[in-house]
């Protein structure tokens, strides 16, 4: 069908080359002067070559009546013409010389002598000029990319974006007709000019309504008022019912510019839709350019040397600037990442052509020097704003590698420390690193992610089912960039090799723990079975109670420290109640009272790390306030207030002024286990008689 279309497409196009090429003309270069009067330029026919500066006054068939001319006759766009008058006196003369050229040659009237007989010759392809082309090509290929789209996903809503890309390559081959060089253009061209524009706006405005209301049923009624509406405005218009002819087709045209916009950007569901808001966008900037272009034509309407040139270069911008849109709205929206690259620089060409347009006809550039300037002009643009343009376009903040790895990075170090949040750090990680505008639990948990609805939702697993022994969980993400971009496949990729980099972690961590419990448990078995068991001879065979007394004491902290060891996980509240037993029979022994106060968290799960380093702490700070101090009373508080540890330890004993002590294996041993969960130490005068210990660990939480 593609084949079909295109064949039927190619032999369009080479009919109307054949036929503008067949197309009767002078070759005369006239150009107006302030005035408006035509002057006759460089002619390559050997006939009008003497009347080069000369006034055209007049043209007509040889020997008949004279029609006078004006700069109208120049002006081939009625579609862009403010004047109402000069319309019609463009109207007139160009039939004036059609029936001319008509006859194989045409009387120029000077004013000084007779009038000069010139023949007419056809155009031939080689003198089309060079706008011809690229409006030709582009209407060949706009019905092409239409059909493409057509086939790809047969729906009224393709059928209509194809009608929209047939309307406009219409009006690009009408423009290709109406731009050629010399004198003289095909028959009825200027006389269709304003109804056949003026209803290709309307139908292209019209199906473009209808597709955007396609998804709501209340807006059906509404695309057909627009199709009526719009059909009544042309033909009103067009026939001359309502005049002045610019004014109306002016209001008419912001009409329907009017409601493509307000189509464009509404959602059917009231949801927020980034493909809408992309449309949305590209239509603003089309509506922001067609007042620009209307300002300017109407600016430059009373310089009559100027009007003709702007208003057909006008005309060429606005046709590619709408046809540069319909190629980059289906590539935004599919976010294929090189049919985008290709459409953004096709769009920056057609904007160099029209400015090419404007540097021939404004600054009177010739062909060459403003082509160079144009192409420079375009390469720059589009090297510098290349990546600009596509940003502001999609409403995407690219994925740096330096922010993923920032981003997984502390996600890793999170999971790591608490291993059982692993699926709420992923779903964390996924909105840092997406910014969804909204995130919420799935009803089924895929085994990878996934882009559904277009690319407004991301399914990603956060936990498989039976894993850990729990049910399976997965979160749905709904449009990424607070709602101003889709996602892309490229998306769930990274999102499964973020999934699966966290659990690598996990895995990593919970090897690395496993070989780390053995091992203790290897070395707490060791410590019992030998180390204990020489003890315990040891202990039988003491020669003195006191050192039977002081082996047994030995025994015991062995006993402890081997089932810290063996002990996989601390809670803080069993943990408290075993070094409070061990420090009153410690007290005990050298007869000495304990204050003891915990306050906190008693379910707090304690790592090993934690465990050893704050019995160890809490052994020694007694240990020297009854050997060193010599107290009679050691007062303990621990208090855990939302992730910080307090520590105290305050005795009646006679150690004084700790800042002049020298920190010997004990007090440096204290030091370093501290420090080592990330906190603070500090020796303090307990009033008039002992010593305090306080112990400040900020993120005792989060400490490894």
């Amino acid at each position: 069908m593609l084949l079909a279309v295109a064949l039927a497409g190619c032999l369009a196009v080479a009919s109307l080359l054949r036929l503008l090429a067949h197309t009767p003309m002078l070759d005369l270069a006239v150009v107006a002067n302030a005035q408006g009067q035509l002057i006759i330029g460089a002619s390559r026919s050997p006939e009008a070559q003497p009347l080069v500066g000369q006034p055209l006054l007049a043209v007509s068939v040889p020997a008949g009546t004279p029609v006078a001319v004006d700069a109208a006759l120049l002006h081939r766009v009625p579609r862009w013409q403010v004047d109402e008058g000069a319309r019609a006196r463009s109207r007139l003369q160009q039939q004036a010389l059609s029936q001319a050229l008509a006859t194989g040659s045409v009387a120029l009237h000077t004013g000084q002598g007779p009038p000069t007989v010139v023949p007419a010759r056809t155009r031939s392809l080689a003198g089309l000029g060079l706008i011809t082309w690229p409006l030709v090509l582009g209407a060949l290929l706009l019905p092409l990319f239409g059909c493409i789209v057509m086939l790809a996903r047969p729906s009224l809503k393709s059928g209509l974006f194809l009608l929209v890309c047939v309307t406009q390559a219409l009006g690009l081959g009408w423009l290709a007709a109406v731009s050629l060089p010399g004198l003289g253009l095909p028959p009825a061209a200027q006389a269709l000019g304003l109804p056949l524009g003026l209803a290709l706006d309307a139908v292209a405005a019209a199906a473009t309504v209808q597709g955007f209301g396609l998804a709501a049923r209340g807006r059906r009624a509404g695309a057909a008022a627009m199709w009526l509406a719009s059909a009544a405005g042309v033909a009103a218009i067009g026939s001359g019912l309502l005049q002045p002819a610019w004014p109306w087709a002016v209001a008419l045209s912001a009409v329907l510019a009017g409601a493509v916009g307000w189509a464009v950007r509404q959602s059917p569901d009231g949801k927020p839709d980034p493909r809408r808001a992309i449309t949305g966008r590209l239509a603003l900037t089309a509506l922001a350019t067609w007042l620009l272009i209307h300002l300017v034509v109407a600016l430059t309407a009373s310089q009559a040397a100027l009007a003709h040139a702007v208003a057909l270069g006008a005309a060429v911008a606005w046709a590619l600037l709408v046809v540069s849109l319909l190629l980059l709205v289906p590539f935004l929206a599919r976010s294929r990442q090189l049919l985008r690259e290709l459409a953004l620089l096709a769009g920056i060409s057609i904007v160099a052509a029209a400015l090419d347009l404007l540097f021939v006809a404004m600054f009177s550039l010739n062909a060459t020097a403003s082509l160079a300037v144009v192409v420079f002009v375009a390469l720059a643009v589009y090297a510098f704003v290349r990546q600009r343009l596509l940003d502001h376009l999609l409403g995407v903040r690219p994925h740096t590698t330096d922010r993923i790895f920032e981003l997984l990075y502390r996600a890793a170090r999170d999971v790591q420390r608490r291993p059982e949040r692993q699926s709420q750090r992923l779903a964390q990680l996924l909105r840092e690193l997406f910014e969804p505008l909204e995130m919420t639990r799935a009803a089924t948990v895929p085994r990878q992610a996934q882009v559904q609805g277009g690319g407004t939702l991301l399914l990603v697993p956060l936990r498989a089912e039976g894993e850990d022994g729990k049910p399976g969980l997965a979160v749905q993400l709904r449009l990424a960039g607070r709602g101003q971009r889709l996602f892309m496949p490229e998306d769930a990729r990274l999102a499964d090799r973020l999934a699966e980099q966290l659990r690598r972690a996990v895995a990593y961590d919970r090897a690395v723990e496993r070989g780390r419990h053995e091992e203790r448990q290897r070395l707490a078995q060791d410590l019992h079975d030998d180390i204990g068991a020489r003890l315990l001879t040891l202990m039988y065979q003491a020669p003195t109670p006191e050192l039977e007394d002081y082996i047994r004491h030995t025994l015991q902290d062995l006993k402890t420290l081997t089932r810290g060891l063996a002990v996989a996980e601390h809670r803080l509240g069993p943990a408290a109640a075993e070094w409070k037993a061990d420090l009153t029979q410690r007290l005990a022994a050298a007869q000495a009272q304990l204050g003891w106060a915990c306050h906190g968290d008693e379910a707090l799960v304690l790592t090993v790390v934690q465990w050893s380093a704050l019995t160890r702490v809490l052994r020694e700070l007694v240990t020297n306030a009854l050997y060193h101090g010599r107290s009679t009373r050691v007062d303990v508080v621990i208090e855990l207030s939302g992730a910080a540890l307090s520590l105290s330890v305050a005795d009646d004993g006679q150690g004084r002024q700790p800042a002049a002590w020298a920190h010997g294996l004990g007090l440096g041993g204290v030091r370093k286990r501290v420090k080592q969960l990330g906190g603070s130490v500090a020796w303090l005068e307990n009033g008039d008689r002992g010593i305090v210990c306080r112990v400040h660990i900020p993120h005792f939480r989060d400490s490894p």
